[in-house]
């Protein structure tokens, strides 16, 4: 009822205000349970995607949405549970993957659909990072779920870092035709088997969405990124400190010489 309400509310208006297009909804199964593998551009992606779907979706949240105290930490835990999110905790040594696998799987042994983001966090520069091979493949080798490709298009422009106000444009998605990873049942354990599924479901979501593919992790292309830019401010600082110190001796020879003319 929660979420119907919060679908309603939300849903009704992104679609009125925006418009998103969308291709491949015959590919989202009327009932019974599927995952949907989507590229992360921007954060409203978990909204834009549900709100064009007949069927709940249930992604994972961290759980920092859902424990923040104070009156706007409840508002912003309701809101995160009103529309599907499920908190994990990221905390230990091997981050969210088990409290997300375990979490894919109750949602898809209930016969839900499941969303995720295999790239493991949003894109730093729009395009496509290799997928973590842990919480997609291994729920799907241990369900047995269908693995449902999609590609959101042009999200991460509607509201770029450090624009308050949204821009009104018309964001994209295209849905891809199911794919069977049946043949590896049982091998939810085998790393070269989830790497194999894990790029596979890559492959498809950069076809759909037309995104150039980078052989990387997100979550190191976004430190580096972080890295580049403290080096740049550091030689930023550096350089202006030169300058001001070449100014003051040159200020300084320059009394200097004054003071020799006047001396003469």
């Amino acid at each position: 009822m929660i979420y119907g309400a919060m679908k309603f509310s939300i849903g009704g208006p992104l679609k009125l205000a925006f418009r998103p297009w969308v291709e491949g909804l015959e590919n989202i199964p009327a009932e019974g349970p599927a995952i949907l593998a989507s590229n992360h551009l921007s954060f409203s992606d978990s909204f834009f995607l549900p709100a064009m779907l007949d069927r709940k979706v249930t992604f994972i949240a961290k759980a920092e949405y859902f424990t923040t105290p104070g009156l706007k930490g409840r508002m912003t835990a309701a809101f995160f549970k009103g529309v599907g999110q499920l908190p994990v905790d990221r905390s230990g040594a091997r981050g969210a993957g088990e409290a997300a696998i375990k979490s894919g799987i109750e949602v898809v042994e209930r016969g839900e659909l499941f969303g995720i983001y295999p790239e493991g966090t949003r894109s730093p520069d729009g395009r496509l990072y290799r997928g973590k091979p842990g919480g997609l493949a291994r729920v799907a080798l241990a369900t047995g779920a269908p693995v449902i490709p999609v590609a959101m298009i042009d999200t991460e422009k509607i509201q770029p870092p450090g624009k308050v106000m949204p821009k009104l444009m018309r964001p994209g998605i295209r849905i891809g035709k199911a794919l069977d990873f049946s043949r590896y049942a049982g091998m939810e354990h085998d790393r070269f088997v989830l790497r194999a599924v894990t790029d596979e479901v890559m492959y498809e979501i950069m076809k759909l969405s037309g995104q150039e593919y980078v052989d990387m992790y997100a979550t190191a292309a976004k430190r580096q990124i972080a890295e580049a830019a403290k080096a740049e401010k550091e030689a930023e600082k550096a350089a202006k400190a030169a300058l001001a110190q070449a100014a003051k001796q040159a200020a300084g020879e320059s009394g200097h010489g004054d003071k020799e003319r006047s001396g003469s």
